[in-house]
């Protein structure tokens, strides 16, 4: 076992250091070829549903329907063909590359220029979405980067058949072999984890567990990305029209994404308003509830019997991605920060309010990547912000924070020019 280990390993060392090589060749490729590989991919996408399909087919049928990982696994029609325009859409994108960032002459007489260049060899570590195989190939390539890439046995049937169009569309276009594939075995993810030299940053998306295992193993940077602990605050001077919609779009719109809602934060004077705000979850979601002590009270009664649990300590800080949330009561502003900042994830964070003091003091002292003034949750994605498509949202503070666009796949160099200058 461990000879078949360590035979594993090796090959990968190896592997990755083609695709090193290949990360050189894509970065003396110009703009356009790179575009018609994004075109070329987009293309086999649609024409290949029903290999794709299959192939997820297989995937889907070793995972319970009731896993919450069940629907980021899944593939269908209209997915794919989603995926196809966001291929096309990230084709249309301007290049990240030789922007110039800095310039300026010293006093000396040299000129400095500092321009956006690839980072390199970029490693992505995911579980179960397939579509996220498309995504962080096609921002990678347009922004000049090979990948490395590590999904999970849920997965590998879906991102085997990826790859082989991934693969068809890069040698279609005359261009390096810049994409690969890890095998799906877990032992497959140390190798990447720590190939310093030939990875030059790592970046998970998944699961809280799957971020920490990375975090605490990898040699590599690391940019942390994926996990959501959501919260929403009403606060005293909500407008509960606005709360109710916004409390129901980020938790029912897709309960299995990063940035859906986890817990509802309610001011203790909007108590007698709680059934309202939640009764669309109720009647047509289903949705389970983990009231506090006054909130429960406020639901007893009012609210499905069989879906509504009194909360514990479990109930805050956890991610559901299900049809499952928790509900805080609190007397003032400060306890709503507090509460958000000892459980969320730096991710997603709301306040619905009508007292522009307030709103401010939230904005300012929520320690997260994205926060919203009577706004859904549900908008942190790149595509929403106008990045195309994201390779991940950051839930960190280093190098890029909240979701993930082209420019955040680059790094810089400083370009200096003389006339035989010396010091």
């Amino acid at each position: 076992m461990t000879s078949t280990i360590t035979s594993l390993q090796e090959s990968i060392t190896l592997d990755l250091a083609r695709l090193r090589t290949a990360a050189l060749e894509l970065n003396r490729m110009p703009e356009e070829r790179l575009n018609a590989c994004l075109l070329t991919l987009a293309d086999l996408t649609e024409k290949c549903i029903p290999q794709l399909l299959a192939a997820n087919t297989l995937d889907l049928a070793r995972m319970d329907p009731a896993n919450p990982k069940f629907d980021r696994l899944l593939l269908n029609e209209e997915r794919l063909y989603a995926i196809a325009v966001d291929l096309r859409r990230v084709a249309e994108l301007p290049s990240p590359l030789e922007a110039i960032l800095e310039e300026r002459t010293l006093e000396n007489g040299l000129r400095l220029k500092r321009i956006s260049v690839p980072i390199g060899v970029v490693g992505i570590v995911f579980e179960s979405r397939p579509n996220v195989t498309f995504d962080v190939f096609a921002l990678n390539l347009k922004s000049g980067n090979a990948s490395a890439l590590k999904g999970s046995r849920d997965a590998k049937d879906s991102n085997l058949a990826i790859k082989k169009l991934i693969d068809e569309a890069l040698a279609t276009n005359g261009l390096p072999a810049a994409c690969y594939l890890a095998p799906a075995e877990r032992e497959a993810l140390s190798p990447i984890l720590t190939a310093d030299g030939l990875v030059d940053v790592i970046i998970p998306r998944g699961s809280q567990g799957l971020i920490d295992h990375v975090r605490a193993n990898a040699t590599v940077p690391v940019i942390e990305t994926g996990a959501g602990i959501c919260h929403t605050y009403v606060d005293a001077s909500a407008n509960v029209d606005w709360a109710r919609d916004i409390i129901t779009n980020a938790k029912s719109r897709r309960v299995s994404v990063c940035n859906s809602l986890d817990c509802i934060v309610l001011h203790e004077s909007l108590l007698d308003k709680l059934p309202g705000l939640v009764k669309i979850l109720g009647t047509e979601h289903n949705c389970e509830i983990f009231a506090d002590e006054e909130a429960y009270a406020a639901l007893e009664g009012k609210y499905p019997a069989e879906l509504l649990h009194r909360a514990d300590e479990t109930s805050f800080g956890t991610e559901f991605l299900s049809m499952k949330l928790s509900v805080k009561t609190v007397g003032e502003p400060g306890e709503a920060i507090a509460h958000v900042n000892k459980y969320g994830s730096r991710h997603s964070e709301s306040i619905v309010s009508d007292d522009e003091e307030t709103i401010n003091r939230y904005l300012r002292e929520i320690d997260a990547a994205v926060v919203y003034a009577n706004a859904s949750t549900a908008f942190t994605d790149g595509g929403q912000f106008e990045l195309g498509a994201e390779i991940g949202i950051s839930t960190q503070k280093l190098h890029a924070r909240g979701p993930m666009g082209l420019a955040a796949l680059t790094s810089y160099k400083w370009i200096v020019t003389g006339e035989g200058q010396v010091r």
